[in-house]
């Protein structure tokens, strides 16, 4: 009996050995495993921030050789409005060249569009579906300081094809900054005369004013979000107006020595 039981207690000790090997192995793994995740995430990182310096810089090149009053070509899946940003807002104007040419607006949904009123889009959010509920709440962690006076006095007025800048209420914001992205385009002057006085107007559809009344007509849901998105495929600087750089004049090969 005394041997059985000895017997049975070798086995349920090489047993426990076995599995506290087992579990071991699985922590060492499961360790070698994290430490990877980790590099590969911080590379990946790296890689992004490296990428996004570069994108920046070109961004840079390009918008310093923009007129004070560039023109973009925003491409939607309905068609392209022509834009024209105002100099006299050039906090406004600036930001959305620097969001443009870094490729920010690609693939955002216009989430808020209201026929013989406006259409919005820029919210960053709206390029995952799964937070609809969200839409209208996104952009990048800043705001723009109003421009509002300064466009008054140059006579921007919610015009039919105006360009604004979205933000949140006067309660929560009482210096009426400007959303870091969102916008919106007038479909009617009247219906918007109100917004006068109130938000940043910053530029102007030269064109493609129907392709503003066709998105504004798609069917919507409850909360004004078309039921078929309708995407901005790309912004893009009208490239006829970006200046050619000179050509080096080519030095002079020096004279030998008499």
């Amino acid at each position: 009996m005394k041997r059985i039981i000895l017997t049975l207690f070798c086995i349920l000790a090489v047993l426990t050995g076995c599995n506290n090997e087992a579990r071991r192995a699985r922590r060492e793994a499961a360790a070698e495993q994290a430490r990877a995740d980790s590099i590969a995430a911080v590379e990946k990182a790296q890689a992004e921030a490296k990428e996004l310096e570069k994108k920046e810089k070109e961004a840079a090149v390009t918008a310093a050789s923009l007129p004070e009053e560039p023109v973009f070509d925003m491409n939607t899946s309905l068609g392209t409005i022509r834009i024209k940003l105002y100099k006299a807002t050039p906090k406004h104007r600036d930001n959305f060249v620097k969001l443009a040419l870094a490729g920010y607006y690609d693939g955002l949904l216009f989430h808020r569009v209201i026929p013989g009123f406006i259409i919005q889009g820029g919210d960053p959010l709206t390029k995952d579906a799964s937070k609809l509920a969200e839409f209208g709440t996104g952009g990048p962690d800043y705001t723009i300081p109003a421009e509002i006076e300064q466009g008054v006095k140059a006579g921007y007025t919610h015009k039919r094809g105006a360009l604004a800048a979205a933000r949140i209420g006067d309660e929560a914001n009482p210096y009426r900054e400007s959303s870091g992205s969102q916008f919106y385009f007038v479909v009617d002057a009247d219906a918007c005369a109100p917004l006068d006085g109130g938000y940043t107007v910053f530029g102007e559809a030269v064109s493609g004013l129907d392709v503003i009344d066709k998105i504004s007509m798609v069917k919507r849901d409850n909360r004004d979000v078309p039921l078929n998105p309708v995407r901005i495929e790309s912004v893009k600087p009208d490239p006829s107006q970006l200046k050619k750089s000179e050509p080096e004049t080519p030095a002079e090969p020096e004279k030998a020595e008499e």
